[in-house]
This record gives C-alpha cells, sequence and structure tokens, in this order.
C-alpha cells in the first residue's frame, strides 16, 4: 500500500436523485459531448419526460454548470481537509501524499467528469466558468505551496507549474487506466510523487 491509500477514503453518502441525474448527464456528455446530447435524450435515459428534468435543473447548460462547479468545490475542500490533517504531525511530504492519494481517487471515479470540462469547458456558462476558474486557482495554490514546503528552493511559478504537469499526469485516467482500479491507483500516486520530488 501507497503512502496515500494508507488513509481509509469515507463511505460517500447515499447518491440523491438530482446526484443521479448528473451522474447520468456526465456520462452521456462524456460518450458524445454536450451539444450531442438533447433534454428529451437525457430524460430517456433517466426513465422520464425530458420536461420533468425541468424538475431539477433549469436548463442543461445549468447541469453542466452544476457538475464542474460542484467537483471544482469538492476537490478543494477535500483537499483542504486531507492536507490539513496530514500536516498536523508536521510532516510536509504527508500531507502531498494525502493530496496526491486524494486526487488519485477522484481521477479515478470520475472519467467522465475529466472528459467533460476537458471537451466541453467552452459550453460551460461564463458565470460558471469564472467560478470554476476561481476555484481551481485555488486548488493549485494549495498544492503548491504545500510542494514549495517540501522543497523551498521552488518559485510559486515554478511550483505551479510542476502541479500542473502533475494534475496532467493524474487527469490521464479516461486514457490509461488500463489496469485494475486498485493497481491503477498505487501506479499514479507513486509516479505522482516521484514527479514531485523531482
Amino acid at each position: 500500500m501507497t503512502e496515500s491509500t494508507s488513509t481509509a477514503r469515507p463511505a460517500r453518502p447515499a447518491t440523491s436523485r438530482r446526484q443521479q441525474l448528473l451522474d447520468l448527464a456526465a456520462e452521456m456528455f462524456a460518450r458524445r459531448g454536450f451539444h450531442g446530447v438533447s433534454v428529451t435524450d437525457l430524460g430517456a435515459a433517466a426513465g422520464i419526460s425530458g420536461p420533468a428534468l425541468y424538475k431539477h435543473f433549469p436548463s442543461k447548460d445549468a447541469m453542466l454548470a452544476e457538475m464542474l462547479v460542484s467537483i471544482s468545490e469538492e476537490l478543494l475542500s477535500v483537499g483542504r481537509a486531507r492536507a490539513a490533517s496530514a500536516a498536523e504531525t508536521g510532516d510536509v511530504r504527508s500531507a502531498l501524499a494525502a493530496l496526491v492519494g486524494w486526487h488519485v481517487d477522484f481521477a479515478l471515479a470520475h472519467k467522465a467528469l475529466i472528459i467533460v470540462q476537458d471537451r466541453d469547458w467552452s459550453s460551460l456558462p461564463d458565470e460558471a466558468r469564472e467560478k470554476v476558474r476561481g476555484l481551481q486557482r485555488d486548488y493549485v495554490d494549495l498544492w503548491s505551496t504545500t510542494l514549495q514546503g517540501l522543497h523551498p528552493e521552488l518559485t510559486l511559478d515554478r511550483a505551479r507549474a510542476t502541479v500542473h504537469a502533475t494534475f496532467g499526469l493524474i487527469n490521464s485516467t479516461p486514457r490509461s487506466a488500463r489496469v485494475p482500479d486498485e493497481e491503477m491507483r498505487d501506479l499514479l500516486a507513486e509516479m505522482a510523487m516521484r514527479a514531485l520530488d523531482a
């Protein structure tokens, strides 16, 4: 077991109908693209009429906005909590490993969302796009300042560049995850820590 998987992952709460619809939409957007999926298609896949979706979301755009804003919020909030918990021991490397473990777990569990964010970013409404950008900047800075704690000689710009490159490695899961998740989790965590230690 690697450092990043040594802490137990909390059980996820029961999924709400709203979250089920978002998960379904993410899978469909990942397969066919945001513009290749209609409200009628989403309703049919969910076993309801297209217009019934409007009880949960005002539009398809709102679904895209909520799924990408919410994942950015989750990455940041859980990342902060895990890094802070690990940092209580005074071991900066453990805090960095906690961030790596969290992001690897997320990337393996949410491959469709990674595809949607990469491919359908331009379809995100302006307000949601700005919110996601702000959350992602904060997430990168969380990683970067943690990395600087391990490597004080790094400038902030170099730390950020290193973090972005590491995200590229971890977020490759839609294309690279060709072995069982447990094996892929260990492989990605080990590779990411080596990259950050370089």
